[in-house]
């Protein structure tokens, strides 16, 4: 681990990106050298320049196993940044990730737009999301892809990614939780019940072993 001297040369380092490299190797160790498409947000809409946009971009890895793995770069430290350097998580102390049964990142943007409204959520109310919670709403619920209205995935299930093991960074602990596309059904029973979560997130693994969203998928799994 960097001894706080080392840290501190890097200062002027323009291309000094720790936290940025600890995302991409956590993802080399499932996918190698793949390459993702890297979508970058812009730089005048990002908060720390008076916009709205928390996050600096997002990366979209072809998984072999049929879907692309999605990844935010902005829920954790990326930077330098003295002030949090040995702390005990990187800043919101995780990325969030999405699975989607879809091999065409540019079909995934909305995908992305959704996880910058959460992200959004996150810095403003200074709520973060943890496995095992569920975001939703009762009353007249909505696709998460509006460019697919009747699709019956409406609510997310936050789970630990399935692949992606957190690390130990120099700003401190980084893990990865997934968003995982639920049905207004199953929204409903674990708000009702949270014990049974475990056994939704066990009873969709049968089909979506790494539990991908499929926005065409129409069975409850409890």
């Amino acid at each position: 681990m960097m001894t706080l001297e080392e840290f501190k040369a890097k200062k002027d380092d323009d291309e000094f990106a720790p936290g940025w490299d600890e995302i991409e190797a956590a993802f080399s160790e499932v996918y190698g050298n793949t390459k993702p498409e890297h979508y970058g947000t812009t730089i005048t809409s990002r908060a720390m320049f008076g916009g709205n946009e928390y996050l600096d971009g997002f990366s979209a890895y072809p998984s072999p196993k049929g879907y692309s793995h999605i990844v935010t770069f902005g829920m954790s430290e990326l930077y330098y940044d003295e002030e949090s350097f040995g702390g005990e998580f990187s800043k919101w102390g995780y990325e969030m990730t999405i699975k989607l049964k879809d091999t065409d990142p540019k079909s995934c943007v909305w995908a992305m737009n959704m996880m910058s409204n959460l992200a959004r959520y996150t810095f403003q109310s200074e709520r973060w999301f943890e496995p095992g919670q569920y975001v939703g709403s009762a009353n007249n619920p909505e696709s998460i892809n509006l460019s697919k209205p009747d699709s019956k995935i409406t609510s997310l299930l936050i789970a630990q990614d399935t692949e992606i093991k957190g690390r130990d960074t120099i700003y401190g602990k980084l893990d990865f939780v997934q968003l995982v596309g639920i049905t207004t059904e199953e929204f409903l029973k674990v708000k009702e019940n949270r014990d049974l979560v475990p056994v939704l997130l066990e009873n969709l693994r049968a089909d979506y072993p790494d539990l991908e969203t499929d926005m065409e998928r129409t069975k409850n799994y409890i």
